[in-house]
């Protein structure tokens, strides 16, 4: 139930609390962080109130002005904001171009299963500019901070920048931030923010490889288990700017914002802009609490996938066949795929157009006859009389020069036509902001979802927005990131039985707003499992397993060139929602049983790979403080009654020590035992040491009892891992036995 507030407003879930002052006029956020117990949701009591101001108040110190701007969500450069304002913007004229919003009103509302929502409404008459901000803390903990502008004048407001800002605390002195690009994605790095800024931003049309829109703040000595952490994502696929600052005065502000070109965001009169989502994520007992917050935001959303449903393990053809899509070679692959467990199969580039190689076709969304004389109907027939469902791949957003749809169409393109485009992988963006554009790709698609048995499409983005021109000569990098998505929503209204995957040249559009729109995203191009072991680490920070698309490729990477065995490559695999990149066909008998013993060994604890809390482990062995270079890397999953567990180790190079520590494994139920045992790998053998040592521990000797510890003592001991070669992985189960 809705009721109007004022003051001071308290929303609390699992763990987390947020107090939010509504008595300036944009409401500012005095608290997120620790659950404040004694406190109830909604208004919080005036003595209360006053105690907390008063404890919190901050001196007028010399060289400063009389008042102290607050912290809002959107601060005002019109109050004396000495850092980064919230909104930048202006008439045609240069008029109203620094807001000062002078009224809060607001209304709060209990959610039923945990947490509430703030709505808040301020003015600005002389700027007659209107905005709302709506604060929510959802039941599994995540803050979500919303804020759109409205315009009451007669003439345009011109938008520069506007985002959401978050207070941190003085604590928060360091930073969990990311790097990466193409097949090598969301590297986590960790340094101190003492002073000054840090700033990540991205023009590349889409989240990136390089810069994903994701930053942590952690207190010094926070880990995986301990120390407070603050997770801030922005949900926006297209152009991105994060901003971390040190005020003069001490105060941290994170602030995150779509990064708007020149013109791309007009607000006609009487008209409305939102701006993206933001979402933040709290724990007082480290990194992998903190991130379940974010886990669990994805996995409440209606269409998501999961235990219930379980996730179907993928067969997907590009890295075995590229556009070699023969017939009978296909046929043979979906035997071979079908035979070894699989239970979807994906047919990639080179299906339509003149799509022989990556240099024509794109655009041409109809089933090619030179690739496929008797259309896709009867490759369809054959996959599904397996017991597969099937899946296709598609690059809707853009289009080569050398197609029938650019040679009838070329000023479709987001370019400007006085200049010579930037080409990448031989290929132009598509306008889809272009009404006529974007019904030709739409009517294209559906008539293949319609005409087809298809149950999954892989839609992929292989390339940046280079000076992306709309048909107006403005930026329209922003109407192209709108135009997408509207374009995924019909075609998931118009066929809802269909999953997508969010692909961009892999891991290049992994945002929370994308996943409204998909079931899954392709973590990245590469498959090499020891790269992997780093990238699905890093974006299990922000996404549960079952939406991470990780794949059993060939025993030498494709894009790295290392060799691995099958045991290290189903190990990487089987932790996310797994799938299969290789020729199955250039594999004799018993390679292709033990490609079955991998998929059956994941499809046998599926429920509780996504269903359970994913967790992470501080690194083992000597690494470097960035945590750029570890020697041995654990992670898993808990069943969320804690009744179960599996637990991955691996050796990601060689170390100082010849023995490995203990594992410690925090976050089980103390009280309970736990019967520890090793899980053979394809290709292991359960009779022989496990890695370079001449003896395991003794737990793991043939014939030994099994091993049974309680929570507290695998907390507190942990259990010693066998003496892995660098490049190994070794995985536990662990059954909870007694109270």
């Amino acid at each position: 139930m809705k009721a109007a507030i004022g003051g001071l407003a308290h929303l609390r879930a699992a763990g987390t609390s947020v107090i939010v002052d509504l008595r300036a006029g944009v409401p500012a956020i005095a608290h997120w962080g620790a659950e404040l117990g004694h406190l109830a949701a909604g208004a919080v009591p005036s003595s209360e109130a006053a105690a907390l101001l008063a404890a919190l108040d901050r001196p007028v110190v010399q060289g400063s002005p009389d008042a102290v701007a607050p912290a809002a969500i959107v601060p005002q450069y019109a109050e004396g904001w000495p850092g980064r304002p919230g909104l930048g913007g202006h008439r045609p004229s240069g008029r109203d171009f620094a807001p000062r919003f002078a009224r809060c009103e607001a209304t709060f509302e209990v959610e039923p299963l945990g947490g509430g929502s703030l709505a808040t409404t301020s003015v600005d008459p002389h700027a007659r500019l209107t905005l709302r901000c709506d604060v929510a803390l959802r039941p599994g903990g995540a803050l979500v901070v919303r804020v759109a502008l409205t315009n009451d004048d007669d003439t345009r407001y011109l938008l520069s920048h506007f985002g959401v800002s978050l207070p941190l605390p003085a604590h928060a002195s360091e930073l969990v931030t990311y790097d990466g690009r193409w097949s090598r994605e969301t590297r986590p790095r960790r340094h101190p923010l003492a002073t000054g800024a840090w700033t990540s931003e991205s023009r590349a049309g889409r989240t990136s490889h390089e810069r994903p829109p994701t930053v942590w703040a952690v207190a010094p000595g926070t880990g995986e288990w301990r120390g407070e952490a603050w997770g801030l994502h922005l949900a926006w696929s297209g152009n991105h700017a994060l901003h971390v600052e040190v005020l003069p005065d001490g105060r941290r502000v994170a602030q995150l914002a779509e990064l708007l070109l020149p013109g791309e965001v007009c607000i006609e009169p009487g008209d409305s802009h939102a701006a993206p989502e933001v979402v933040g994520a709290y724990s007082g007992a480290g990194l992998t609490p903190a991130s379940w917050a974010f886990h669990r935001l994805v996995r409440e959303r209606p269409h998501h996938p999961g235990s219930v449903r379980p996730r179907k393990v993928v067969c997907n053809t590009w890295e075995a066949t590229y556009f070699d899509h023969d017939a009978t070679r296909l046929r043979a692959l979906a035997d071979a795929a079908a035979a070894v467990g699989a239970e979807r199969f994906v047919l990639d580039d080179g299906w339509f157009g003149g799509r022989r190689h990556d240099r024509a076709g794109l655009g041409d969304w109809v089933v090619s006859r030179e690739a496929h004389p008797a259309g896709l109907a009867p490759l369809i027939a054959h996959v599904r009389s397996l017991g597969m469902d099937f899946g296709i791949w598609v690059e809707p957003e853009m289009v080569n020069p050398d197609s029938d749809l650019y040679r009838a169409h070329p000023d479709w393109v987001l370019a400007d036509p006085r200049y010579e485009p930037v080409l990448a992988r031989h290929q132009l963006v598509l306008d889809l902001a272009r009404p006529e554009a974007y019904g030709h790709v739409r009517d294209h698609l559906h008539a293949l979802l319609a005409d087809h048995e298809i149950a999954f499409v892989k839609w992929d983005m292989n390339r940046d927005h280079v000076h992306a021109t709309g048909a107006r000569g403005a930026a329209g990098t922003h109407a192209q990131t709108l135009a997408v998505y509207r374009l995924l929503d019909e075609l998931r209204t118009a066929h809802p039985g269909v999953e997508f995957e969010s692909c961009a040249a892999g891991g290049g559009r992994v945002d929370l707003e994308v996943l409204r729109r998909t079931e899954r995203v392709w973590v990245s191009d590469c498959i090499d499992p020891l790269e992997r072991q780093h990238l699905q680490r890093g974006t299990s920070m922000l996404l549960p397993p079952e939406v991470m698309g990780s794949h059993v490729g060939a025993a030498r990477s494709h894009t790295t060139g290392r060799r691995h065995d099958l045991a290290f490559r189903v190990a990487t695999a089987m932790f996310c929602h797994m799938g299969l990149e290789l020729d199955l066909g250039a594999l004799d008998a018993s390679e292709r049983a033990l490609v079955a013993e991998g998929i059956a060994l994941h499809r046998r604890h599926r429920v509780l790979l996504h269903g359970g809390d994913a967790v992470r482990f501080d690194p083992l062995g000597d690494a470097d403080p960035s945590g750029d270079d570890p020697e041995l890397l654990a992670y898993g999953v808990y069943a969320a009654d804690r009744g179960e567990a599996l637990v991955c180790v691996a050796r990601m190079r060689t170390g100082r020590s010849l023995t490995p520590p203990p594992l410690r494994l925090p976050g089980l139920d103390p009280t309970r035992r736990y019967r520890v045992e090793r899980v053979v790998l394809p290709g292991e053998r359960a009779d022989r040491p496990v890695g370079s040592a001449r003896r395991d521990p003794a737990w793991l000797a043939p014939g030994a009892a099994p091993l049974e510890m309680t929570g507290e003592a695998l907390a507190a001991l942990g259990v010693r891992p066998p003496a892995l070669w660098p490049e190994q992985a070794f995985v536990l189960h662990l059954v909870a036995t007694r109270s």
